[in-house]
């Protein structure tokens, strides 16, 4: 079996299963069983596969095609230019995300002196982990209430050589902060957290309803409930002028601001556009 057969044999199995990018994945995997890149394969096509590669390519490729997402199969995902470790107990980054990063980092740079900042629902740590790789000036408690995901985000960190400006916390939200002297310190809080509906839940990608940790989807009932209980602690931690930086979910904007606004506590927040032109982010400043 050389590595073109087995690529065109992979891809229809995967269009079988009803995934459109089979091609493309069917070469990620392979690229990834044999630790090239994919360019790799284009100049080796007619190179044969021995029997042990053959058999791991076709067990990645049979758990694609149950939907297991591509980034689970191969223990990787790419955010903000950076390898993270990604395992099924935290969400996969996504590019969306992004836009977290790229609004903190305007804050932390634009600061004369070092930065506090709270990542509330860490996950695999690509915000904290970004923005500490990204400022050497940033100090960052991160907290989770999965003792697996802070396992995945600790070793992000150690990867990327940040460890010893993050600080990893088990709790709900602000709760395992109680132990600090943070009140009115924080200088940024970021979070990308649940805020899928519970009822929508059957209606996701089956690589995300099936796949996906749970926890870090679903928010409740109304999808915004976590979210609200952040904007309405955040201004307690914050300083004056201190920043909240939230992802938010498809037409959860005008409630989010009302939130924002009913609050008192923070002048009128901005929101951000993602690629596809959908309100992703809020941004709230504090009074």
């Amino acid at each position: 079996m050389t590595v073109i057969k087995a690529i065109n044999r992979a891809s229809e199995k995967l269009i079988a299963a009803g995934i459109s990018t089979a091609r493309l994945d069917a070469e990620v995997l392979l690229s990834h069983i044999f630790m090239r890149d994919r360019a790799w394969l284009i100049t080796h096509r007619d190179e044969a596969l021995d029997e042990t590669k053959l058999g791991l390519f076709e067990a990645a490729i049979n758990r694609r095609s149950r939907r297991e997402p591509l980034q689970y199969i191969t223990g990787r995902q790419e955010f903000w230019g950076l390898d993270f470790n990604v395992t099924p107990d935290v969400l996969i980054p996504r590019p969306e995300t992004e836009l977290i990063v790229e609004s903190a980092l305007k804050i932390i740079r634009a600061a004369s002196r070092a930065v506090l900042v709270v990542d509330l629902c860490v996950g695999s740590g690509c915000i904290a982990v970004t923005l500490a790789k990204e400022s050497d000036t940033v100090r960052i408690f991160a907290t989770d209430t999965s003792e697996r995901a802070l396992a995945v985000a600790r070793g992000n960190a150690r990867k990327h050589s940040v460890s010893d400006r993050i600080r990893f916390l088990e709790g709900d939200l602000f709760g395992p902060l109680a132990e600090f002297d943070l009140k009115g310190m924080v200088d940024l809080i970021v979070s990308n957290p649940p805020y899928v509906r519970s009822g929508d839940l059957p209606t996701l990608q089956p690589e995300v309803r099936d796949f996906e940790p749970e926890l870090a989807l679903i928010a409740g009932p109304e999808g915004t409930e976590i979210q609200q209980r952040i904007i309405d602690a955040a201004p307690g931690f914050l300083r004056k002028d201190g920043s909240l930086i939230m992802e938010i979910g498809q037409g959860q904007s005008n409630s989010l601001t009302g939130t924002v606004n009913d609050s008192c506590k923070y002048k009128i927040p901005e929101i951000l556009k993602d690629l596809a032109g959908i309100e992703r982010v809020i941004i709230a400043r504090k009074k």
